[in-house]
């Protein structure tokens, strides 16, 4: 488990709506209403001497592809010392609702080039969060044909690149069984703010701050 985050760090979060929750474009101060927000405000509450930047970069839309295009100016550009990212339900999603599907075998090799260019270039702390989807309305439950190659394919990354992580999918399954799926995800994609809350904690809790 890495250590607690060095003092004077910057942490990136990187993904798509679920990290993107609304942040500012001009602000970076304005990290949005979702996970990432949560987790700079606990952590800076609680380590407040550490003196940790936080930037929020997520764009909802976003697929693999999406943050390639943009991967120099909106990570390495920005030299984060921690790499946080969250990235696949659109490259699920676009299949079921716009006939434009990712394949795995795309997924993984652009996710791949990412984190080379992570490990390469910044030898940065790698974050990844998995992807994730509830089965709420009941159309997302076919989803699953897809998601759960991506899911593994995340897993396989972060093994081969020793990130830490963070098995969202199983986390947000496992809650369902206390309270109703609709409850931390009301579409089965974008969390609720317990939703956030339960991505947050646990994040926070990976990187052993908690």
């Amino acid at each position: 488990m890495p250590a607690l985050i060095n003092k004077n760090s910057t942490v990136l979060f990187q993904g798509d709506s679920i990290t993107d929750a609304g942040r500012s474009r001009d602000n970076d101060a304005m990290l949005g209403c979702g996970y990432a927000n949560m987790v700079a405000a606990w952590f800076s509450a609680a380590h407040p001497e550490h003196n940790v930047t936080f930037i929020n970069r997520g764009i909802s839309g976003n697929r693999v592809k999406d943050l390639r295009a943009r991967w120099k100016e909106d990570c390495l550009d920005l030299k984060p010392d921690w790499v946080s990212i969250m990235i696949g339900i659109n490259d699920c999603w676009r299949r079921y609702d716009s006939n434009d599907p990712t394949s795995v075998e795309v997924y993984e090799t652009g996710f791949r080039d990412l984190l080379i260019q992570v490990r390469d270039n910044l030898k940065a702390n790698l974050v990844i969060l998995e992807p994730f989807v509830l089965p709420v309305p009941e159309d997302r439950i076919k989803w699953r044909e897809d998601l759960d190659l991506k899911i593994e394919a995340a897993r396989r990354l972060a093994r081969e690149f020793g990130a830490t992580y963070i098995p969202l999918d199983g986390i947000f399954a496992a809650h369902s069984a206390k309270r109703e799926p609709g409850f931390w995800a009301a579409d089965g994609v974008h969390p609720t703010q317990a939703g956030h809350a339960l991505i947050a904690q646990h994040w926070l809790k990976a990187i052993d701050a908690v």
